[in-house]
């Protein structure tokens, strides 16, 4: 395939044009639907597609057709319409290569858009799932916060029908209790280490 890719000055020598003028040719819509970069020998090259190439010929040659042409109406008519009749034979074949061509890129974009379709739609499903476990994640860490506040309630909260107020008591009482330290203890073994 890369034969039938041309370089500009390629386009220039073929057509007998400048490269100046060949370039005029490649607008912006036309570089990025016809021309291609390639890497030949190292080199970063601009190359038009068939379909650009069949587009710019049909652009050059027609200047030139068009004096062919002129110069046969001085003749024979017969000689004119077999020209046109050539011309719009190879002209249609142009034109169907090109639809073709353009078609293939489309076919293309919408295989490319399916993927990014389907890529999206994984993404998608993905995140409602992530969503669904972080909900129910939710749940059972509100119930453990739930269970954990029953259990770390204090004993004096919690009133059962068999409890009475001197047995809470009692149950304080039995509770082991520092002993006071008092200030000036810690000063007298403060002075003792000096």
């Amino acid at each position: 395939m890369s034969d039938n890719l041309k370089t500009i000055r390629e386009l220039a020598d073929e057509f007998k044009v400048s490269k100046q003028a060949v370039r005029k040719r490649l607008t912006d819509e036309f570089r990025a639907n016809y021309v291609e970069t390639v890497d030949r020998n190292g080199v970063a090259t601009l190359v038009v597609t068939v379909t650009g190439y069949m587009l710019l010929k049909q652009h050059f040659s027609s200047g030139n057709d068009s004096e062919k042409v002129g110069s046969n109406v001085g003749g024979n008519t017969g000689n004119v319409d077999a020209t046109t009749d050539s011309k719009q034979t190879t002209d249609n074949s142009y034109v169907f290569k090109i639809l073709e061509q353009q078609l293939a890129v489309k076919d293309k974009q919408i295989e490319n858009k399916d993927s990014q379709i389907s890529q999206m739609q994984n993404l998608l499903d993905q995140q409602q799932r992530l969503a669904l476990q972080d909900k129910k994640l939710l749940e059972e860490y509100k119930a453990e916060i739930k269970d954990l506040k029953a259990l770390n309630m204090p004993p004096q909260d919690i009133k059962t029908e068999n409890s009475s107020p001197k047995e809470t008591t009692d149950y304080i009482k039995e509770s082991p209790q520092k002993p006071n330290k008092k200030w000036w203890q810690f000063k007298k073994r403060g002075q003792k280490n000096d």
